[in-house]
């Protein structure tokens, strides 16, 4: 179910949070010359951040469309490090993995009824970028985007290799925080008998900075599924969330909640209403 997965995210960061010792003495900026709160609630928006994270993000998908008999739900509960190399002085470079633990719902192809749900590993994604190390002003990165066919049952992944060009451009202001994060992929190996790919994934980014290392906005993606015929190729979601950034110890740990609504989506099958929750610690970087 969804909330066994939800306290999963919850239990394993806090356990990180308990138990990496490489947070000890990563005190506030008034302390010991790090970011306050603050600061790393704000830097941590920028996928070219110097900082070290470990993301555990739960997403709570409710699904209706011509294909399904009434709504159902699905859970992408996933694992995300974020461990960024300085290159020089003026560039960092970041190999970005996700590992996905996915719930789907398996579906009578005469009916549309739900039968079910199953669970596994769904198909690994990396995303890499190289870009100018800033913490404030445009920021901009470019790279590659992979995924690998390692899903553990046909109905969690798409059976094919995808490889394609990532960029970003953010303009980490205060307090406003504006930009877009764009990936696409295309098929180039895989199994023969299962469809061809082609996405793009449209991330775009607002959030505004509030006292107290509080802050709102959202950071939902636009899909286009270029093999889908015209009236099914789009999800555009809108949302809205709130970002707490606290201690536990000595780590600095952002807590979000937030909730998107797709205002355009396809007719057969999609994910109408998306309830995230997300617990990034922020582990102590070698190079800083």
């Amino acid at each position: 179910m969804p909330l066994t997965s939800l306290r999963l995210t919850i239990a394993i960061a806090v356990l990180v949070a308990l138990a990496t010792p490489a947070a000890q003495g990563q005190e506030s900026g008034e302390a010991g010359g790090e970011p306050d709160l603050t600061e790393i609630d704000r830097q941590l928006n920028n996928p070219l951040t110097s900082l070290w994270s470990l993301t555990f993000q739960d997403n709570l998908g409710i699904k209706e469309g011509d294909q399904i008999e009434g709504t159902t739900y699905s859970n992408l509960l996933f694992f995300q490090p974020a461990m960024p190399v300085p290159i020089g002085e003026d560039l960092v470079f970041i190999g970005r993995p996700v590992f996905p633990l996915v719930t789907s719902p398996i579906l009578s192809p005469e009916t549309g009824e739900v039968e079910g749900h199953t669970t596994g590993f769904g198909d690994l994604q990396v995303l890499s970028l190289l870009g100018p190390s800033r913490a404030t002003g445009w920021v901009w990165g470019a790279g590659a985007t992979l995924k690998f066919p390692t899903a553990s049952s046909p109905e969690l992944g798409l059976g094919k290799y995808q490889v394609g060009p990532a960029a970003m451009v953010i303009h980490m202001g205060k307090p406003w925080i504006l930009g877009f994060l764009v990936q696409h992929w295309e098929a180039v190996a895989g199994e023969d008998e299962r469809p061809e790919t082609s996405q793009t994934d449209f991330q775009y980014i607002v959030r505004h900075s509030l006292p107290d290392a509080w802050s709102v906005g959202a950071g939902p993606s636009i899909t286009i599924n270029w093999e889908a015929d015209g009236d099914d190729r789009v999800t555009f979601p809108v949302g809205l969330g709130v970002t707490k950034t606290v201690r536990l110890g000595s780590m600095p740990v952002k807590l979000r909640a937030e909730v998107h609504y797709s205002i355009i989506r396809p007719e057969s099958r999609c994910e109408v209403w998306n309830f995230r929750f997300q617990v990034t610690p922020v582990i102590k970087s070698p190079f800083r």
